[in-house]
């Protein structure tokens, strides 16, 4: 009887411990995810963005189970996750805690707390107490932009129409208009690219990945910082003078393009020639032989004025020095310009289809007989 109640006693205290260690743990690992500055930037957003617990994500993703495995990067591993409330999300689950990284993260957190745009990615929230921080973003169901661009798989359905390019671009565009000129704060985004932007079930764009974002106060013109973003969409006048500026933003947004017109990796050279895939596009657009390296989906519209304006505005982003590109909201608002007419030539058509169809009906021509 005594041993019995020994043993039970036991256990108890074990578990007393066991909890007050987990316990401790999780104030730890807050700690050194900087939970502290969290709590405190995020005073007034509280409502923006949630602190989950980690049984709270443990039981969203199954304990991270593979079933719900989306992805893996440099940063770490993407879970789908279903919350309480029957939320689909995306939890970002980091592999290194290396205070660089924890700085991106909490630079993350604050950014995306600050901004409210339909073609951002929307953070739901994070979780501190675990010695890997987590993010947990709204789901977005399509992938990135750059896998349907570059997908290679015969398997898979068509790439994406021109249409469909030309709203994505404006779509993201107008993401970083606002980033620049509508946010509380100045925001540059730092490493714009076809991966970081994320397609819904409509295939609307989300811009992604604030961790290198940084905001910039109404008096700064630039950022001057050491280089980072990725090869291909890094602004030449950047990596010479490790001054960033909203011009930047603009030249990898002109990579961006690059790619939606060619269907072409943005570190292609062209054949037989040594020349980045930028510079031959620069050249082609110029001499007016943009045929040679379009992507077969655009080349094959039957809208080449539309391509050939936005081809233009594309080089523009990609001149050189910064003062000569436009700025963001004056591409954001050029985009939405050809997306109108285009709009409206698409109805001026289907109008002459239909009247031409109704005329030669009145004549006697049955629907079989009309002219192909």
């Amino acid at each position: 009887m005594i041993s019995a109640s020994l043993g039970i006693m036991v256990m108890v205290i074990s578990l007393i411990l066991r909890k007050r260690r987990e316990k401790l743990h999780k104030k730890k690992f807050f700690k050194q995810n900087g939970g502290l500055l969290l709590q405190q930037k995020l005073l007034e957003d509280t409502k923006r963005v949630k602190i989950f617990t980690q049984e709270e994500l443990e039981q969203a993703t199954d304990k991270y189970s593979e079933s719900r495995f989306l992805g893996q990067g440099g940063y770490g591993t993407v879970y789908k996750g279903m919350l309480h409330d029957n939320n689909i999300v995306a939890i970002k689950r980091s592999k290194q805690i290396e205070a660089s990284w924890i700085d991106q993260f909490i630079n993350e957190v604050i950014i995306l707390s600050q901004i409210n745009h339909r073609n951002i990615v929307r953070l739901l929230g994070c979780c501190l107490e675990t010695e890997f921080p987590l993010l947990v973003y709204e789901f977005v169901s399509n992938g990135t932009l750059s896998h349907h661009i570059h997908k290679k798989d015969p398997g898979e359905s068509p790439s994406l129409s021109w249409e469909t390019r030309l709203r994505i671009a404006s779509e993201v565009a107008g993401a970083i208009s606002y980033m620049h000129s509508t946010a509380s704060t100045q925001i540059f985004h730092r490493d714009i690219k076809s991966s970081n932007v994320l397609l819904d079930d409509k295939y609307s764009a989300k811009v992604s990945d604030f961790g290198t974002s940084r905001f910039v106060s109404s008096d700064q013109s630039h950022l001057t910082t050491k280089v980072q973003g990725t090869f291909g969409y890094i602004d030449p006048e950047y990596f010479r003078s490790s001054q960033y500026t909203e011009k930047s933003d603009v030249y990898s947004f002109g990579v961006l393009m690059v790619e939606l017109l060619t269907g072409k990796l943005p570190v292609t050279f062209a054949k037989n020639e040594d020349k980045t895939l930028l510079d031959y596009f620069v050249s082609l657009e110029k001499s007016n032989e943009l045929a040679e390296i379009l992507d077969i989906v655009v080349a094959n519209e039957e809208k080449m004025e539309a391509v050939s304006a936005v081809a233009k505005l594309t080089t523009k982003c990609l001149r050189s020095k910064g003062k000569d590109r436009p700025t963001m909201r004056q591409v954001y608002l050029e985009l939405e310009e050809l997306r109108k007419s285009q709009h409206c030539l698409e109805i001026i058509e289907e109008s002459q289809s239909i009247t031409t169809t109704y005329s030669l009906n009145s004549l006697g021509y049955s629907d079989d007989e009309l002219p192909r």
